[in-house]
């Protein structure tokens, strides 16, 4: 099936959000909306939509032009069958002890490892992005230091890779929460593919604003593998539900970003510990002060 898609940009991050909310009700009807803040470190909020029908270009320059918005750039994909596609390119990622692995490689886990199934098809968190091999990483150096927290929360947890990581370890207990209804779904899933469905409480939330999080929290050790601008406005919340000499593992950080994610964390009484560059992506690990 041919698809086509229409992409544009906006700083404002509240217009970026109504220009998405007025988009669901073009016609042709987008099979789905999305609003990001671009990783880029430029401030710019994008605004896509995918269509099964070539969308309107008069209706769409009509909301450009109304929301203050460049153009936008629309383009026709052709048919591909994507998971078949994800499944050739991507290949197991080892983390330190973690082994990442979709089911087509399941013969190729080390016995020594501890393995972790991802699918290919579900994309974002299968470990082969910078930001969630980096976090596998220093996870698996804190409890190589004998860092075994009790308490564990993984905060926007995509694929819930490193919830699912943590509770193989630690053989206990762990909540994850993502804001989107879809991703608390996989990261269901992904839990019961691995034998840890028991363990792994997966909640639909916006950061910590859950019962469940403030039920189980504080947190000895929180995950947060999101963006910088999310991660900064988090920090008090974090801060907050962080148990005295807990630690967080952030990641979501281009390079030259990492140095206000560090100073918003110490503001908040958290210290650097580890920080760590895989390719354009940094990863921080802090300690919270006693």
């Amino acid at each position: 099936m041919t698809t086509w898609t229409a992409l544009t940009t906006l700083s404002d991050k509240s217009k970026a959000e109504a220009l998405g909310a007025a988009l669901e009700e073009v016609e042709p009807t987008p099979t789905g909306v999305g609003v990001f803040e671009m990783e880029d470190g430029s401030g710019l909020w994008e605004i896509g939509a995918y269509f099964i029908e070539a969308p309107d270009d008069v209706a769409l320059a009509i909301l450009a032009a109304a929301f203050g918005a460049k153009d936008f750039a629309v383009s026709e994909l052709p048919e591909t069958d994507w998971v078949a596609h994800v499944r050739r390119e991507l290949h197991p990622v080892e983390a330190g002890r973690f082994f990442v692995y979709g089911d087509h490689d399941a013969d190729k886990v080390p016995p020594e490892s501890v393995p972790l199934l991802i699918e290919a098809a579900m994309a974002f968190g299968t470990g082969h992005h910078g930001t969630t091999k980096g976090c596998l990483e220093a996870v698996d150096k804190l409890f190589t230091d004998g860092i075994l927290p009790k308490t564990v929360a993984d905060i926007g947890c995509g694929t819930a890779v490193l919830a699912i990581a943590a509770a193989k370890v630690l053989n206990q207990s762990v909540m994850a929460s993502d804001i989107d209804p879809q991703a608390v779904e996989v990261a269901e899933a992904n839990a019961r593919a691995n034998g840890v469905e028991a363990q792994v409480n997966c909640v639909e939330a916006a950061g910590f604003e859950h019962k469940a999080l403030g039920e189980n929290g504080p947190y000895d050790l929180v995950f947060a593998n999101i963006l910088k601008g999310p991660l900064v406005e988090l920090a008090p919340s974090v801060a907050t539900n962080t148990s005295a000499s807990g630690h967080v593992i952030l990641s979501g950080i281009l390079n030259p970003q990492a140095d206000e994610v560090v100073e918003a964390y110490e503001s908040v009484g958290f210290g650097l510990r580890a920080r760590d560059e895989i390719g354009e992506w940094t990863t921080l690990t802090l300690h919270k002060s006693d």
